[in-house]
């Protein structure tokens, strides 16, 4: 049987990264180009400088990953990009670099859904098992996602405000620590103990939805009373009542999915995957209540490129390729993306 061979492109956000994967799991090479350092001393993702980075870098983290996998365009069998969800202009530099490449090389263009991207990231480590729930946990996505079969999506739930990476940035921005705020949050919780008892918003108990606006709100304020007063505040406290607010939230409404839905299979994907907290207190979980859990390593916890390829290796078997007139999109329900 022939080995299938995909160069994948990645720009939705402020990581340029390419990677090209052999049969939807091995990893030939994975090319990431971070713009942290840039978007530091703004607290946060400015988009104009994202796009102008990724319009630096493309061309570049592109030659670096067929150059580390050894291969020449001729041994590809297709071109894979991310169109959506994410910041369009950030998009549309991966999609024209994407078309460029397959047209020169007359290559079929598979276009990739980005959380899409973030569940298969799992493939590149352990076969998917269905059924299964994915929790998306990100800078721009909350999600509660079923799964049949390969290619088939079902939004249980998702937020109806902030995501949960947003409020972990917004909270970090005004505790005075540096950006991406998940990180930083996440070690000085380490270091605190839950005294604030922060409200967790569970909605509707019948409702996998989210919202993490009042939680943020609820930081914010606090913070400001507590400053008011020129009263000491203990950081790492607030990092660890708001860490334990959020981990309270996404598990418990994580595992109710699960159980209503008969599964046994969970996935958590995204960056905000990455925290230890969460991976623990899943950990803890999948051992108490009996499911297998699947976190994927932290380099591809984050945008990478190679959980685009994984995802278009079950779009390859099933010949689902784009014209050249594919373009960007800044929001696409995962569900239309259903096969």
């Amino acid at each position: 049987m022939k080995d299938i061979k995909i160069l994948s492109i990645e720009t939705s956000c402020d990581e340029t990264a390419a990677s090209v994967i052999q049969n939807g799991n091995e990893v030939l090479s994975n090319i990431v180009v971070s713009q942290i350092e840039s978007h530091k001393r703004f607290g946060g993702v400015v988009p104009e400088v994202a796009s102008r980075h990724h319009v630096e870098s493309i061309t570049v983290v592109i030659e670096e990953a067929m150059k580390e996998a050894n291969l020449a365009p001729s041994d590809l069998d297709a071109v894979a990009v991310t169109y959506g969800p994410g910041l369009i202009g950030a998009l549309l530099i991966g999609l024209n670099a994407a078309k460029a490449f397959a047209f020169a090389y007359d290559l079929p263009l598979i276009p990739v859904h980005h959380i899409a991207g973030h569940i298969y990231a799992n493939q590149l480590e352990h076969e998917l098992q269905f059924p299964l729930v994915a929790l998306i946990v990100s800078g721009g996505h909350t999600e509660l996602i079923k799964m049949e079969q390969h290619l088939d999506f079902t939004v249980l739930g998702e937020t109806r405000d902030d995501a949960v990476g947003e409020a972990y940035d917004k909270v970090a921005r005004v505790l005075g620590l540096s950006y991406p705020g998940g990180p930083e949050i996440d070690r000085l919780a380490k270091e605190g103990e839950d005294t604030f008892n922060f409200p967790r918003a569970f909605l509707n108990k019948d409702s996998f939805d989210f919202s993490f606006s009042g939680l943020k709100s609820a930081v914010i304020n606090t913070l400001h009373n507590e400053r008011q007063k020129n009263n000491p505040i203990n950081e790492a406290n607030v990092a660890r009542s708001f860490q334990e607010s959020v981990i309270d939230v996404l598990t418990e409404k994580t595992i109710d999915a699960i159980k209503t839905e008969g599964v046994k299979e969970l996935i958590v994907a995204g960056g905000v995957a990455a925290n230890s907290g969460l991976r623990t207190r899943f950990e803890n979980l999948s051992k108490e209540h009996d499911f297998n859990l699947y976190i994927p390593a932290l380099k591809y916890c984050t945008d990478n490129a190679a959980m685009i390829g994984a995802v278009a290796y079950e779009l390859y078997q099933k010949k689902h390729f784009a014209d050249l007139d594919l373009n960007g999109q800044n929001y696409i329900d995962i569900e239309e993306f259903s096969f």
